[in-house]
């Protein structure tokens, strides 16, 4: 296999800075447009640990999803995807969108620990419990948030019952040998210990993996792998890469946001038996 061919998604996809500068524009009008909005909240002390709050609606009586975006843990912050929350807006979810510190300049284990950081913000608000989704390396932080004993670090257990990550890394191992990996600073031990695909299945989770159709053959492979791993669904979105594979989040009537909607509305009432990924 040639992981650099298989993982180098800007490679892979020429017109990816295209796309991303795109994904700026449209989500620095979003924000501009979007009333119901809190911006910069801070989880912790660092300038990076601020999120974005959008709300359908006064008050926070909603059912909530944290979007958490990409970019191998080395690039980009909140402000290139607030408009990733217009569809689950438009379908009464609020959305809370975090930036976290980038590698090189912390370890991977403190952008997990910030993550955790932010759900717990979002619970000192009022949120009891929420959906988590992610692109990319916010896929891998999705399942790490899924994994959490909440109830360690003084929190309710069950805090995160679902996760929807989108074109996740899974396992970190193949990337190693990559240009992506010198960044990380990740030997092979730091790279499985930091691997959800080789975590347990979190007991009373509920999974669904996305992945562009698109994609290449590695990422659709741990999409499948780790979905079946944990005992959750995968599933391919025909004809779409790993930067177009986010186009349906905007759009209030695709099936994507329709699956996220029910997920947040169902995780959202402690007494459902039914999963919030089938339902």
């Amino acid at each position: 296999m040639d992981a650099e061919a298989e993982y180098n998604n800007r490679s892979l996809v020429p017109e990816s800075g295209t796309i991303i500068a795109g994904w700026a524009r449209d989500a620095a009008a979003f924000r501009e447009a979007w009333g119901e909005k809190d911006l910069g909240l801070a989880y912790g002390a660092g300038e990076r640990e601020r999120l974005d709050l959008f709300r359908p609606g006064p008050g926070m009586d909603w059912p909530v999803a944290l979007f958490i975006h990409g970019g191998y843990w080395q690039a980009l912050d909140r402000s290139f995807v607030s408009h990733c929350a217009r569809g689950l807006l438009a379908q009464g979810v609020a959305v809370a969108i975090p930036s976290y510190d980038l590698c090189p300049g912390v370890p991977l284990r403190r952008i997990i620990k910030q993550m955790r950081a932010a759900v717990g913000l979002l619970h000192r608000r009022g949120v009891q419990r929420l959906l988590a989704t992610g692109h990319s390396a916010g896929g891998h932080l999705t399942a790490w948030l899924m994994a959490t004993d909440w109830a360690a670090l003084g929190l309710p257990p069950g805090l995160v019952p679902a996760g929807l990550p989108i074109s996740g890394v899974f396992e970190l191992a193949p990337l190693l040998p990559t240009s992506i990996a010198r960044g990380l600073g990740l030997d092979a031990a730091e790279a499985a210990a930091l691997s959800p695909a080789l975590l347990p299945a979190p007991a009373g989770a509920h999974l669904h993996a996305l992945v562009g159709g698109a994609e290449s053959g590695e990422f659709r492979r741990q999409t499948r792998d780790f979905a079946a791993h944990w005992g959750g669904r995968a599933e391919e979105l025909p004809g779409l890469n790993h930067f177009t594979v986010l186009d349906p989040l905007a759009d209030p009537g695709s099936a994507l946001v329709a699956r996220a909607a029910r997920m947040a509305r169902q995780i959202r009432d402690r007494g459902s038996a039914s999963c919030p990924c089938c339902g």
